[in-house]
């Protein structure tokens, strides 16, 4: 097992981690980090570089909303999604399982490997 997942698959994938991220609750982009490294053991883990421009990108398209705190002494852009976000994670999420079960079809009398739980 490779330690992170590709980039090439990841490309494709992150916009629907985030927004899934955050339909748990309003989170800081460390948070938001922290919760792509987590919930893959390790293996989704975005840098800095490349979750900033997709968080600015998905405030852009108006699919989630952000603003500042400095409650706790540090300046922090806390980001959730809105009702458009809510509805593309809707449809997104539910483009993503027809692509996996079509993938799991086709690969099955292929690969011999099972899937490894998450």
């Amino acid at each position: 097992m490779t330690e992170t997942f590709r980039t090439e698959l990841m490309r494709g994938s992150l916009d629907l981690m985030i927004l899934s991220v955050l339909a748990e609750g309003e989170k800081y982009g460390y948070l938001i980090q922290q919760s792509l490294r987590d919930s893959s053991h390790g293996r989704a883990d975005p840098k800095a570089g490349t979750l900033y421009p997709l968080l600015q990108r998905l405030e852009n398209e108006k699919l989630i909303r952000s603003r500042w705190e400095s409650e706790t002494g540090r300046r922090r852009k806390w980001y959730s999604l809105t009702a458009k976000g809510k509805k593309k994670l809707q449809v997104q999420a539910e483009e993503w399982f027809e692509l996996t079960a079509c993938l799991e079809k086709l690969l099955k009398p292929v690969v011999q490997i099972s899937p490894k739980p998450a």
